[in-house]
């Protein structure tokens, strides 16, 4: 494939992911929030959730599932949507409120910080709120902003691409910071996941205070 042939298809992949957002653009909405969250299935770490509000003239292709791009590719763009969102909030739920009450209450909690902080932010420069969310799959039945919930919304929607880019950067520079705290782990590869390095730090140290007990009690 030809560079101008690859970026013709990223130009046509962006199209096709701002589709929700022009649908809630053309019914005069101006101000509408990407939600998702990453760090639901590691054994180890918060469960990190970002809402951002992209600018109608949002124009940088080749964004998408933070998942499929690469480390550097996703801390290039985590400066570029940083830089140019109209307002983001970050909501984080450590271990220690995953284990208290569950990993899908905990993500829905940091979803919904994180939906008021970008909602605060949002207010304090244009002095109006989010008028709508889209979610990554999950449904959140207490905010007074109206929602959809798109499944496998990173892959279908701009707004909710680039919260998953800022969300997993955020987290695995997190992670990085714990490793160093604590290096058994191997966290600075793993972010926490349940790597053979990271089962065989815990066989051979026991786990951390960032470990998630309800994730562990085969093994604990």
């Amino acid at each position: 494939m030809t560079k101008k042939e690859k970026e013709a298809l990223l130009r046509e992949q962006f199209s096709a992911m701002r589709q929700y957002e022009e649908e809630l653009y053309s019914k005069d909405l101006h101000y509408i929030a990407g939600v998702d969250e990453v760090g639901r299935g590691p054994l180890a770490g918060p469960v990190v959730a970002v809402a951002l509000v992209l600018p109608k003239d949002f124009s940088v292709i080749g964004i998408n599932d933070s998942k499929k791009l690469s480390e550097k590719k996703r801390n290039e763009y985590f400066d570029i949507i940083t830089t140019q969102a109209l307002a983001y909030g970050i909501g984080i739920e450590d271990n220690f409120c995953i284990d208290d009450i569950n990993i899908l209450e905990a993500t829905k909690s940091a979803m919904k910080k994180a939906i008021s902080e970008a909602n605060k932010n949002l207010m304090k420069t244009f002095e109006t709120g989010i008028e709508h969310v889209l979610i990554d799959a999950v449904k959140l039945n207490d905010i007074n902003i109206p929602q959809t919930s798109i499944i496998k919304g990173d892959e279908k929607s701009i707004s909710i691409a680039a919260a998953s880019i800022v969300a997993k950067v955020t987290r695995d520079r997190m992670m990085d910071e714990f490793h160093e705290k604590y290096p058994h782990y191997s966290f600075n590869k793993n972010k926490g996941y349940g790597t053979k390095a990271h089962y065989e730090g815990i066989l051979g140290h026991g786990v951390c205070e960032i470990h998630r007990r309800s994730f562990l009690k085969k093994i604990i």
